[in-house]
């Protein structure tokens, strides 16, 4: 939700596709869960994607909203030619309407997240300085590693840091140094970012001056400097 909005603050038209069936960030934005004829319709390709994007708050930022549906997608599809480029071929339409679109997922493995994998030039992985969450962030980059042919930049960042926790501090010291693919960018556990629930808006957009808006604004110069570099290896 914070890095589609500064990506739209930037002057990209920006899409925002809310794939996880919970529908947080649907809910933030404040449109209604909801797909017309629900995933199946979107995956067969029987609706078109742009019929179901919604209008944000947010100038130059849209949003294709959560449906509760979504959590069959993987049944949906599976029914498909090549299940696992499926979500790429119903973004090529997109390319003409939009600079960037940046894909929310559910935290875990499915043919979702391969779809999504397969789509994506750069995939972001939140880490909360945990061993479970850096052993989790180190299946997925071996995953990754073993994806036939187009292959995202995965970088991890961590989120939700309280730097008065040991663990928490030796991780955000350690982890970068071990593994090129993890900024040493730390989000904190703030009531700031709590907040976004109460505002239902980006804490960018809210608190620009806070330390959790000073660390995306920190991601999303990352990510632009790695989109760049993509882009100019693109064949």
């Amino acid at each position: 939700m914070n890095l589609a909005y500064l990506s739209a603050r930037d002057n990209r038209r920006t899409l925002l596709w809310d794939l996880d069936p919970q529908g947080a960030a649907t809910y933030l934005f404040r449109i209604r869960p909801r797909v017309k004829g629900g995933s199946p319709k979107l995956v067969q390709q029987s609706r078109p994607l742009l019929d179901a994007v919604k209008a944000t708050d947010f100038e130059g930022l849209d949003l294709l909203p959560a449906d509760f549906t979504y959590r069959h997608m993987d049944i949906d599809l599976n029914e498909r030619p090549k299940p696992e480029l499926t979500l790429r071929r119903l973004l090529q339409p997109l390319e003409e309407e939009y600079d960037l679109v940046v894909l929310d997922t559910p935290p875990s493995m499915s043919l979702v997240s391969e779809n999504v994998l397969n789509a994506s030039d750069v995939v972001l992985v939140p880490l909360i300085p945990t061993v479970l969450s850096v052993r989790t962030f180190e299946q997925l980059s071996g995953f990754v590693a073993e994806l036939d042919g187009r292959v995202p930049v995965i970088r991890g960042f961590f989120s939700m840091v309280d730097r008065r926790r040991r663990l928490h501090r030796d991780i955000l010291a350690n982890l970068p140094t071990q593994h090129t693919q993890v900024s040493s960018i730390a989000v904190p556990a703030a009531s700031n970012v709590e907040q976004m629930a109460v505002r239902r808006a980006p804490v960018t957009a809210f608190a620009p001056r806070s330390p959790a808006a000073i660390a995306y604004n920190e991601l999303w110069a990352e990510i632009t400097d790695l989109l760049a570099v993509r882009s100019s290896n693109a064949p």
